[in-house]
């Protein structure tokens, strides 16, 4: 990949370089017709049979340099971050117009405009969101439209890309995507939510999900790029933030709304990894209880190295606790019922008449 980037560079700035070196001979008006003269002979009828080939190339002049200044243009514009455009028109008449005796190409004015450009592996491809609303209205009934909304990122947290030369890109599978799409279908309005091109992610996305659970697909386009980051605004998502969960492997990507994330580490590849499926118990207990506002929940674990970690370690600590108590609710219900049998025996009740 390295390698690859560096020949891309290498290749844009000779393009460029080349670029500005046939401007300059675009631009270099050509000899005077009386010097050209001058040097084939003083004579008149020398000098009419030299002006007229050279009328005929001032006048195919203008038509050459124009189409090689726009494919040079249009060559620039599909390999690097700038295009060059140029602009070809008459000079506009000034006070010795009319005693020039300058040829046609001599005449056509060279203007170069840097428009920028933004190719389709650039990461600054997209500046805004494409609408302040990327996702449709919620459902209303009869149809289901489930309580909470998951933002999932589809590279490092869904699938782990893997490059081989024999292969070139893979993209493997996470454990536990299926379960986790299962369980929390009833439950969650999944989107997912990459950073991402559509070109690339779109098929990826088929493969992962052949059932259909993935309500909605958002790509590059829909980010907000910030400081050498695409992130996800959850504000333009058309739901209620209050009610909104974001996984990503960068916490960069939920900067603007930081306690609607959960950041996960990025997958590696381990077939033996078991995220997804402490990620689908940790939102399965958001969603059964009933929260109100997410966020009051994933702030207590925003600033965690692993979230499902500590939530997993805080669970337990939770059960361990519970099952102490009803342990010493048994054992005070025991003795209980134990001194109310040994009291009924000391004191036996009267026989009534």
């Amino acid at each position: 990949m390295a390698a690859s980037a560096a020949l891309l560079l290498r290749l844009r700035s000779g393009l460029r370089l080349g670029a500005r070196g046939l401007c300059a001979r675009l631009a270099t008006p050509p000899p005077r017709a009386s010097d050209q003269a001058a040097e084939i002979g003083s004579r008149a009828g020398t000098k009419a049979q030299a002006q007229g080939p050279q009328q005929q190339r001032g006048t195919e002049g203008p038509s050459y340099a124009k189409k090689v200044a726009l494919w040079l243009a249009g060559l620039l514009g599909a390999g690097g971050t700038v295009s060059v455009v140029y602009i070809f028109g008459p000079r506009r008449p000034g006070p010795q117009a009319s005693h020039s005796s300058l040829s046609p190409l001599q005449e056509t004015t060279l203007w170069m405009k840097l428009v920028p450009r933004f190719p389709m592996n650039s990461t600054m491809m997209i500046i805004e969101p494409t609408s302040p609303c990327l996702l449709p209205d919620p459902l209303r009934e009869p149809y289901y439209q489930p309580p909470y909304t998951l933002v999932l990122e589809l590279t490092g947290v869904l699938l782990h890309p893997e490059w081989s030369l024999a292969t070139g890109w893979r993209f493997k599978k996470r454990p536990g995507i299926e379960t986790l799409f299962q369980q929390l279908a009833p439950l969650y309005e999944i989107v997912i939510f990459t950073s991402e091109t559509g070109m690339t992610a779109f098929p990826l996305i088929d493969s992962v999900d052949p059932h259909g659970f993935i309500s909605y697909r958002l790509f590059r386009d829909a980010t907000r790029y910030m400081d050498g980051h695409h992130v996800k605004d959850i504000s333009c998502l058309n739901r209620d933030p209050a009610r909104v969960v974001v996984v990503d492997c960068k916490k960069e990507a939920f900067r603007l709304q930081p306690y609607n994330g959960v950041a996960l580490r990025p997958w590696d590849g381990n077939s033996d990894d078991r995220v997804l499926l402490d990620l689908s118990a940790f939102l399965k207990t958001i969603a059964l209880n009933s929260v109100e506002d997410v966020r009051t929940v994933l702030e207590h674990y925003a600033l965690e190295d692993d979230p499902l970690e500590a939530f997993k370690q805080r669970q337990s600590r939770l059960e361990q606790e519970e099952q102490q108590r009803l342990a010493e609710l048994s054992k005070s219900s025991k003795q209980n019922l134990f001194f109310g049998s040994l009291t009924s025996r000391l004191w036996p009740r009267s026989k009534q008449p």
